[in-house]
């Protein structure tokens, strides 16, 4: 949006109405989602609706003290955020104001009406010019102009923002520069001359262009056992992880982006607890990228609204991440977004609707919900970009329904939408099973695509091994109900195998903890191997079984446990052990064949 002319911008308005973080104002010459600054301390608001010059304004800071008749003044542009070098590293609030300098100036409580700009305006980087682009050069949207090293993992592209198109004029040579100093000029066809700088500024609520969508073709790699190999997730998927209290939502989030093949991550912690926020903000700075060895927070940002923070700022939050995660997928990279959750998020506008007095639809949310939710998922995607080659956001969002019901709004308007299902079992979490992600509720709409990759860098069989699991795994839910009802004498020698089983798919696959240093991280192929291993030992025992041995003889084998606890004791370096542990498995299963064929034919 562009900014009003002089006389209208020093036309100041002033508040009519104040009702908890909705604001009415006066002000000639506003518009529709323009920013606003609102009273004697300046608090940022955004205008969400519009009759004639009077505005409806949403505050992203609390309005206490604030009273009718104080002044209002609008800035000139929707909300939006600054796209340039520094944001790497950096922890932002729901409006990306950065939360280190705020605590330089404020303490530990955000002063009301402080306005920092998101990206350092002192600090210079070193630009390097592209060497194909010159005076005369004709550019245009996503033209990469130069690079600059953000961090020592990250080259940072630096763009022409969406919108300009023409002439290039003139480009910087190779030098050190600010953000808001001048790298170039661009001529367009009406032959105005716009400047080109380091950053530049993009409205949240606006979806960044691209050339075209493509479908995606890898899978996100998450170290994670039940996701990646039983429910994959495909760069640039839409996916979901809803749970009650408890369940372990917030950890299977941070265990993604702590190891997820992903080039970027974006955390964006809206509405949830400041312990757990506060967690993320210590220990990912001292997490090591599995992939680069360098840094974690070397590819990573973070975007902190936590529960006691104004309520309307978690609704700007997921807006925030999302155009930042767009950015870096502008620039050719696959990016990660977690947004920790959706469900603060959808109460955040319940509450705003409530207090415009919009008609409320179920359990009290905007009968828009739906239409949010999926305009705000199908921000995600595979692309091709218009200079940078292909670039992916892969977007999660937690959701937390209230007593685990995922009958509710949210989870269930989410569950049309996304692609990717990890539903968490508050009675799995009650069994200290972690990662609590229900094998049964769950489903990924990817596997096949992920198959393709599974076959060529891991082994062929992969998809059959999975299907075979967890076909063993409906097995064993219908024989539980069974013994729960008559006790395990009433099943079959074959029917106990089956038990036992799916017993060591659960505890020595499935179950995986992020507290564990061996297994907190597993790679596909050390993921195949137990997976494999598993199946090998169930599918040989039940030819023994179908010969006649006891299921007895089988289950006494003292190897079954460490075939438990192999997972903790190899790391991802070491799966030839696990093939070693499953030979030796199969040397005992073969010692027990011949001797049960010894005593039948003695007697």
């Amino acid at each position: 949006m562009s900014e009003r002319n002089n006389s209208e911008r020093n036309n100041l308005g002033f508040i009519r109405e104040i009702n908890g973080p909705i604001v009415t104002i006066d002000l000639p010459g506003i518009r529709s989602g323009e920013q606003v600054k609102i009273g004697e301390l300046g608090l940022v608001g955004e205008v969400i609706s519009l009759n004639g010059r009077e505005a409806t304004v949403q505050t992203y800071e609390s309005t206490d003290g604030v009273r009718p008749g104080e002044p209002a003044e609008g800035l000139g542009w929707p909300l939006s955020v600054e796209l340039g070098p520094g944001l790497l590293g950096g922890i932002f609030d729901g409006i990306q104001r950065p939360l280190e300098k705020i605590a330089l100036q404020s303490g530990d409580y955000i002063r009301r009406g402080l306005s920092l700009p998101g990206l350092d305006r002192e600090r210079e980087w070193e630009f390097e010019p592209n060497p194909e682009l010159g005076p005369g050069k004709q550019i245009g949207p996503g033209t990469v102009l130069g690079t600059v090293q953000e961090t020592e993992t990250v080259l940072h592209k630096i763009l022409v923002p969406p919108g300009l198109e023409g002439e290039l004029t003139e480009l910087a040579p190779n030098g050190d520069y600010a953000i808001e100093a001048t790298i170039g000029h661009l001529r367009d066809k009406a032959g105005h001359s716009h400047r080109l700088k380091l950053f530049h500024r993009w409205p949240v609520r606006k979806p960044r262009p691209y050339l075209k969508r493509d479908d995606g073709i890898s899978p996100l790699i998450t170290g994670q056992r039940v996701i990646d190999s039983f429910f994959p997730q495909l760069k640039g998927g839409k996916g979901a992880v809803p749970g009650p209290f408890g369940a372990g939502k917030t950890v299977v989030q941070q265990q993604i982006a702590r190891w997820s093949n992903a080039e970027i991550v974006i955390y964006v912690g809206c509405g949830e607890r400041g312990n757990e926020l506060v967690d993320v903000l210590e220990t990912f700075p001292q997490l090591e990228d599995p992939y680069t060895g360098r840094k974690l927070m070397e590819k990573t940002l973070l975007v902190a609204n936590t529960s006691n923070m104004p309520v309307v700022a978690r609704e700007a939050s997921i807006y925030v991440g999302l155009t930042m995660a767009e950015y870096y997928r502008d620039m050719g990279y696959d990016v990660v977004m977690l947004a920790d959750s959706t469900s603060r998020w959808a109460e955040a506008l319940r509450e705003v609707s409530g207090r415009l007095g919009q008609m409320p639809v179920e359990e009290g949310y905007p009968a828009y919900l739906s239409s949010r939710l999926a305009a705000v998922y199908e921000r995600a995607g595979r692309v091709e970009t218009y200079d940078a080659g292909p670039g992916s956001v892969t977007l999660i969002g937690a959701v937390s329904p209230p007593g685990g019901d995922f009958s509710e709004p949210v989870t269930s308007h989410t569950k049309d939408i996304i692609e990717t299902f990890w539903a968490l079992s508050k009675e799995l979490a009650d069994a200290r099973h972690y990662p609590s992600i229900d094998w049964v509720t769950s489903f990924s709409a990817h596997v096949h695509a992920a198959a393709e990759w599974w076959h060529k860098e891991v082994d062929r069989r992969w998809e059959a091994r999975r299907t075979q699991a967890l076909a063993l795994l409906a097995r064993d839910a219908e024989l539980s109900r069974i013994v729960n009802l008559v006790g395990p004498e009433a099943l079959s020698d074959a029917q106990r195998w089956q038990l036992e089983g799916a017993s060591l798919i659960k505890e020595g696959v499935l179950q995986q903890s992020a507290l564990d240093e061996v297994d907190t991280f597993c790679s596909p192929q050390k993921q195949f191997a137990l997976l494999d291993l598993a199946l090998s030992i169930y599918d040989k025992g039940m030819t023994l079984i179908e010969l006649g041995v006891p299921v007895s003889h089988l289950q006494d084998l003292p190897q079954l446990a460490k075939v438990r606890r192999c997972k903790s004791i190899y790391n991802s370096d070491q799966v030839s052990s696990i093939t070693d542990l499953g030979r030796e498995i199969e040397d005992a299963f073969e010692a027990i064949r011949v001797q049960y064929a010894k005593q039948h034919s003695d007697d």
